[in-house]
């Protein structure tokens, strides 16, 4: 069931809870709260609101030098189809162009989930493999307890 778009605002902040909510919500990986807290402090985020509850959030990391990884856009299922996740990413967009300096050149990338590609070509990104770009490549990692 769909909620109705109504008194929502943007913020920068996010509980590790919150985060992980998210990524459980949506079926992501989930990973130890003092994890989630770095990644977190380490990152550019958006949150929209509603009544004060999380119901969508982008989290981008630039190196402050040419490249800018776009890491989550999750909007909860029950709010998705309402235009959160177009408003989340073009806070992202906005936020990555106020970063750039005259001559500057910032390259972003991103991992789309499954079926979202045409989503993220709205905002330029083009797929992988293409004539010139081989396919786009990610590992998981998990530490094992001594």
């Amino acid at each position: 069931m769909q909620q109705e778009l109504t008194g929502y605002q943007f913020t920068d902040e996010i509980t590790p809870a919150e985060y992980m909510a998210f990524r459980k919500a949506v079926g992501w990986a989930e990973f130890p709260l003092e994890q989630a807290a770095e990644g977190l402090k380490n990152s550019y985020t958006c949150c929209i609101r509603i009544d004060g509850k999380p119901v969508a959030l982008g989290r981008a990391l630039w190196d402050h030098g040419y490249v800018v990884y776009i890491a989550d856009v999750i909007v909860l299922p029950e709010y998705q189809g309402q235009g959160l996740g177009r408003m989340i990413m073009k806070k992202i967009m906005e936020t990555i162009n106020s970063w750039l300096k005259p001559g500057y050149r910032i390259m972003v990338s991103l991992v789309a989930a499954k079926g979202k590609e045409e989503f993220y070509e709205k905002f330029g990104f083009f797929r992988r493999p293409n004539e010139e770009k081989g396919c786009g490549m990610s590992l998981w990692l998990t530490g094992t307890i001594d």
